[in-house]
């Protein structure tokens, strides 16, 4: 079966992804809240977590760690309206970056973005460590979609 990664279009198709959504997220003005500055590591390491999420390369976890994650989210207090309003703004993105348009891969990135999204507002909102969600790694997103596809 194809992975997400491989059918996405690898690193580059991502990387361009990744960049149209930062540009998107520090223009907007419900998450320019979020997005204060243009970080110069901030594209690559979201490519990075997308490639391992989708079957590519371990990069992320190598070079980064998940604890990362879990930092850069604690305490920002994410809204339900902000963390809608970044799944819009990364499905919307997908098209201008020109990745594929098919169902199963849509539906799979759309799945990926909501439980991502949610896992993040959940740190954003953790008073206490105890209050963090429970995943420590990169989740690893499988589809419907690929060779087994008729």
């Amino acid at each position: 079966m194809t992975s997400l990664y491989a059918h996405a279009g690898g690193d580059e198709a991502l990387h361009r992804l990744e960049e149209i959504l930062y540009t998107k997220v520090l223009e907007d003005p419900l998450l320019g809240q979020l997005f204060t500055e243009r970080r110069a590591t901030h594209v690559d390491h979201l490519t990075w977590f997308t490639a391992e999420s989708f079957g590519g390369p371990d990069r992320f976890t190598r070079e980064v760690g998940f604890d990362h994650v879990i930092r850069v989210h604690r305490h920002l207090d994410i809204t339900d309206e902000q963390r809608e309003r970044f799944v819009e703004l990364y499905m919307e993105s997908l098209d201008e970056a020109g990745l594929p348009g098919d169902e199963p891969f849509r539906e799979a990135v759309r799945e990926h973005l909501e439980f991502g999204s949610r896992v993040a507002q959940q740190n954003s909102r953790a008073a206490t460590d105890g209050e963090l969600h429970p995943l420590r790694d990169v989740p690893m997103w499988t589809w419907k979609g690929g060779d087994e596809m008729d």
